[in-house]
């Protein structure tokens, strides 16, 4: 299925890995996740041209990471592959079906080489990939270079076990919104970095005064809260009747929703910008149902297994 919008493209840029899944009383698992590895997957399975800058190996577990992205779609982009290994990620579901991490990484990316005339509509950053360095360097310095074409997405997706103090990276992450178009977290990013006793609406409210168009924040049963610079505030609640399977990659698809839907409404690319920023509640609604329909099928199914468009209700 045809995508809908405007022609163009999007770049990512953050980690591509390997999640070693861990079922209580099953086997280990290899499965090429990364959370902006798995935004560009979902971007790629809706139809979208999507290029990822990612630091891998061409170990075997980097050979399966590229064929899993190229087969939906995913381009890799040259110098992707200089990793002396690749990454990987031990994800143990508990009982709960949710899924707690412990990491093993190397991020330390060359600079992408951006074509001239052609700049992408949307770039897309967040994770691990925007904190830690060497490699954060490069993640700020690309959306610096492309906000004047591109609206610029950003999903902090919050790792305590690889960020270090919560303050120092609050302030990466501040910087970062101040950067950003688009911004989605959960309300565990930003217990983790606030506080737990920190106002979620405030702390959203202090983003969209940096000069951020839309935040959301997705809070599991709760459903999803989304500000706007318009004004709007709206909340979508979360469906009752999805049977999880596991909760990996549900915020990336979530946020590769939010991006696809983006681009259907023809809110994607610089010249675009002021546009957002007046979004009004009609068409955030339709952004966030959207969104939420992409995440419910990803958790219907074991593992980051994000839906084509032909699979949407």
């Amino acid at each position: 299925m045809t995508a809908p919008g405007r022609p163009g493209s999007a770049l990512v840029i953050g980690e591509a890995l390997v999640d070693v899944v861990i079922h209580p009383g099953q086997e280990p698992v290899d499965i090429p996740g990364g959370a902006p590895a798995n935004v560009a997957l979902g971007l790629a399975r809706l139809g979208r041209d999507v290029e990822l800058h990612c630091w891998i190996g061409t170990d075997e577990r980097g050979k399966a990471v590229r064929s899993h992205l190229e087969a939906s779609g995913v381009r890799l982009a040259p110098g992707a592959d200089g990793a002396t290994r690749t990454s990987t990620a031990q994800a143990t579901i508990g009982e709960d079906r949710a899924a707690s991490y412990v990491f093993d990484l190397d991020w330390n990316p060359p600079r992408p080489t951006l074509p001239d005339g052609k700049a992408p509509l949307l770039v897309h950053t967040g994770s691990i990939a925007a904190i830690l360095a060497p490699g954060a360097a490069t993640v700020e310095q690309v959306l610096r270079e492309t906000r004047a074409t591109s609206t610029i997405a950003y999903d902090p997706n919050a790792r305590p076990q690889l960020m270090g103090d919560p303050e120092d990276a609050r302030q990466i992450v501040e910087r970062l919104v101040g950067l950003s178009d688009l911004v989605k977290c959960s309300d565990e990013d930003i217990a983790w970095l606030y506080g737990r006793d920190a106002d979620l609406e405030t702390v959203l409210r202090s983003w969209l005064d940096k000069g951020v168009a839309v935040v959301v924040v997705t809070r599991g049963k709760m459903g999803a809260l989304a500000l706007s610079a318009s004004g709007v505030r709206l909340e979508v609640p979360a469906d009752p009747s999805v049977v999880v399977a596991d909760t990996v990659g549900a915020g990336d698809s979530f946020m590769g929703g939010l991006e696809d839907a983006l681009w259907s409404e023809d809110l994607v690319g610089a010249d675009r910008r002021e546009a957002l920023r007046a979004v009004d509640a009609a068409t955030l609604e339709r952004i966030m149902r959207h969104a939420a329909a992409i995440a419910d099928i990803t958790v219907s199914r074991d593992g980051a297994n994000p839906p084509t468009r032909d699979e949407l209700p």
